[in-house]
């Protein structure tokens, strides 16, 4: 059976306002917020953390065990908040949003977290280097990759209301193909 739902992953560098896209976007759509970090933590898919980087050494395949129980595949209608998108499976994903940010709004909010030495050269670097949009691209059929700007309220609520329009353009477009 089809989803009803398309499953979302915003995903993008530290500090790019993904949690900000993925609440608002999950509340105003009435879609299961899911924030992969909070999962690796609380059910410890990890082993241990890697103090240099201040990250979770995620253990993958209990992650991604544990979404596939949770039903996400067949259920559709989450929101995937998550610093890297390319262990999701293809079939569980409908759209993969990548979030930017200019540089230098992006330094300031990583320094306003603490972040310092190797941990901020590390996200600035993969920001300036466009590294997870380009594992977006190389995991995913092309089409559904969209890179959106997120460097003021503005944009955010563009962002939000661009994907709103888009899920609705998805359900009917997937009625259609029910209906046929």
């Amino acid at each position: 059976m089809a989803r009803q739902n398309p499953n979302i992953v915003i995903t993008g560098t530290p500090g790019v306002g993904k949690t900000t896209h993925a609440e608002q976007l999950a509340r105003n759509l009435g879609f299961v917020y899911v924030s992969v970090n909070q999962i690796v933590k609380d059910e410890g898919f990890h082993e241990g953390r890697d103090e240099e980087l201040g990250s979770w050494v995620v253990d993958e395949d209990k992650l991604l065990d544990y979404l596939e129980a949770s039903g996400i595949s067949e259920k559709g209608g989450h929101v995937l908040d998550w610093h890297a998108c390319e262990l999701f499976p293809e079939r569980w994903i409908d759209l993969v949003i990548v979030l930017r940010c200019d540089s230098t709004i992006l330094y300031d909010r990583l320094t306003a977290r603490g972040y310092k030495g190797k941990k901020l050269e590390e996200n600035m670097d993969s920001e300036i280097m466009q590294v997870l949009l380009d594992e977006a691209r190389e995991s995913y059929k092309e089409e559904i990759v969209v890179e959106l700007q997120s460097s003021s309220d503005e944009e955010v609520e563009g962002n939000v209301e661009r994907v709103e329009k888009w899920v609705e353009q998805w359900k009917k477009d997937n009625e259609a193909k029910g209906g046929e």
